[in-house]
C-alpha cells in the first residue's frame, strides 16, 4: 500500500507540475552553467528484457532515474518508474524498459528499442525519458548531441510508436540535488531538456515536464530537506555500500516515490487518458 504524503509536501508537488503547464519552452530560470554531471553508478547484473503480459500497457523507457532496482542485497535505491507501480490500479500493465546508463543512442544500439517495439500492441502507452546520459560527451556509446542526434532519436521514437497503433509520451530528466552556496538550484541539462520540450510542441506529444516539476520541488525544500529524496547512505549502512554513498542524482526510496508524485500530478492537471489507470488520489 502506498504511503499517504504528508499535506504540505502534496501541495508542493501539486504547484510543481502546474508550474509544467504554465511555463514555455525557454531556458529554465534556474539554470546555472559549469557544474560537471554526476557519474552514474555501475550498472546491476543484467536482467531478462522485460516483456508485456497484458494490453493495453505502459512502456517506460529511460535511464537510471526511472529503473528497477534490484533489492537484494537490501538497497535504498529507487527508480520513479519502479515506484510509480503503487500508483495505478493494475501494476501489471506497468512495463518498465528503463536500464541503468543508457540513452537514446546506446538503447537503440543494445537492441532495447527493437524489443520494446516488437512487443508494441495498438493502444499500447510508451513514455520516453532521456538526456542524463546522451550528454557524456567522454563516452561515444552514449553521447547523442542535444541538438543533433539527441532530437533525431525523440523523433524516430515518437514515429515508430505512433505507426504501430500506440500513444507517445516524452518525459524532461528530473533535476539533479546541486545547489550553489546561496541555495540556489543548479541546473546540469544543459539543452536536453529543451529538445524534449521542443519536439514535444512540434510532433503534438503529451509532455511531463519533470525537470521543471522536480527543480519547483527541490528549490521549496532547500538543499537540507531535499537530501532524504537522494541516495545518501551512512558508512557501513547497507552492505552495498560499505564506505557509504552520496549521490545526487539517483533516488531513495522517498525520493522516487515523489517523483513518480509528480508525473501522477501532472497526468492528472492534463487529464490524459492514462488518469483512469490511477488509484483514487490521497
Amino acid at each position: 500500500m502506498p504511503r499517504t504524503m504528508p499535506l504540505e509536501r502534496r501541495e508542493l508537488l501539486k504547484q510543481a507540475c502546474a508550474l509544467t503547464l504554465t511555463v514555455g519552452a525557454g531556458q529554465p530560470v534556474w539554470a546555472d552553467a559549469g557544474l560537471p554531471a554526476a557519474v552514474n553508478p555501475p550498472p546491476p547484473p543484467p536482467a531478462p528484457p522485460p516483456l508485456a503480459t497484458v494490453h493495453p500497457a505502459l512502456h517506460l523507457v529511460g535511464d537510471s532515474t526511472m529503473a528497477d532496482k534490484p533489492l537484494d542485497p537490501p538497497n535504498p535505491e529507487r527508480g520513479w518508474g519502479q515506484m510509480f507501480r503503487e500508483r495505478v490500479k493494475e501494476p501489471v500493465r506497468i512495463v518498465n524498459h528503463a536500464v541503468n546508463g543508457r540513452s537514446t543512442k546506446n538503447f537503440q544500439d543494445e537492441g532495447r528499442w527493437a524489443h520494446l517495439l516488437a512487443q508494441l500492441a495498438q493502444g499500447d502507452f510508451v513514455l520516453i525519458q532521456f538526456g542524463h546520459n546522451d550528454a557524456k560527451k567522454e563516452d561515444p556509446a552514449r553521447y547523442a548531441t542535444a541538438h543533433g542526434a539527441y532530437r533525431d532519436n525523440l523523433r524516430l521514437f515518437v514515429r515508430d510508436v505512433r505507426e504501430r497503433g500506440a500513444t507517445p509520451l516524452l518525459a524532461t530528466s528530473l533535476m539533479r540535488r546541486e545547489f550553489d552556496a546561496t541555495g540556489r538550484l543548479k541546473d546540469t541539462h544543459a539543452d536536453y531538456p529543451v529538445v524534449m520540450r521542443e519536439v514535444a510542441v512540434e510532433m503534438d506529444v503529451p509532455l511531463l515536464d519533470l525537470h521543471r516539476a522536480s527543480a519547483v520541488l527541490l528549490q521549496a525544500l532547500g538543499p537540507a530537506q531535499s537530501e532524504p529524496l537522494f541516495l545518501w547512505a551512512k558508512p557501513g549502512e547497507y552492505e552495498r555500500y560499505p564506505a557509504g554513498k552520496k549521490d545526487n542524482t539517483h533516488f531513495s526510496e522517498a525520493g522516487a516515490r515523489a517523483m513518480a508524485g509528480l508525473a501522477e500530478q501532472t497526468l492528472r492537471l492534463q487529464n490524459h487518458p492514462l488518469c483512469t489507470w490511477l488509484k483514487a488520489a490521497v
